[in-house]
């Protein structure tokens, strides 16, 4: 006959261990995302417990590579705030002949390049640099698609956004695309004053993204 469950004793629980200080240790598991579509659709890619580190949705992502088209064979582009890679490592499994990821981050540069030897990337480039200065070098340079997912900054990132735009508009081919992740949606008069203009928008929870244009 089972055991009835007031007959089973009940294990003791384990104390907590202890941080400095005497509070509970606390540990951020390791995560991962999967890229969705192309070569290496259901690789996984690590993402480091950092704070501030917010790898793009998988839903929000997929939304965006529907309204993109989902071959980009040929397309050059620059992911300037790398981050996990994700939305650079996305376009290159769809086919882009050039991504360049650019990111500060040191340890995230060394998880960066792991991955893209691993999947065995020869069309991805990978730099440590700030996102700004390497959008601004690289002016001029005719990329079909920029990606700018920077830090949110507890929603106080319009200066960032601003300068990113504005260097990313420089680095565009005729036709190109800026994506962009923020904390808040971007109106068109605004953007106009940058020279770009709004092609999609979404929003996701609290993000707000977009796919712009220079502006006609």
């Amino acid at each position: 006959m089972p055991l009835s469950s007031k007959s089973v004793p009940k294990p003791t629980p384990k104390p907590a261990s202890k941080a400095a200080g005497g509070r509970p240790a606390t540990r951020n598991p390791p995560q991962e995302v999967r890229i969705i579509g192309g070569l290496w659709k259901r690789s996984k890619l690590p993402v480091p417990a950092q704070d501030g580190l917010r790898p793009t949705p998988n839903r929000v992502r997929e939304t965006l590579f529907n309204w993109l088209g989902q071959d980009l064979t040929g397309w050059r582009c620059i992911d300037a705030f790398a981050g996990s890679g994700a939305l650079g490592l996305e376009a290159a499994s769809r086919g882009a002949a050039e991504v360049l990821l650019v990111e500060q981050d040191a340890a995230l540069v060394q998880s960066l390049r792991a991955t893209a030897t691993r999947l065995k990337a020869t069309g991805v480039g990978v730099e440590r640099e700030d996102a700004l200065q390497a959008l601004r070098r690289r002016a001029g340079r005719g990329f079909h698609l920029v990606f700018l997912d920077p830090p949110f900054l507890d929603g106080q990132n319009d200066a960032l956004v601003r300068g990113a735009l504005a260097a990313s508009l420089a680095c565009l081919a005729p036709q190109g695309f800026v994506y962009l992740e923020s904390p808040r949606a971007w109106g068109q008069d605004e953007l106009a004053t940058l020279g770009l203009a709004p092609h999609k928008t979404g929003k996701a929870g609290a993000v707000h993204f977009a796919l712009l244009q220079a502006a006609g």
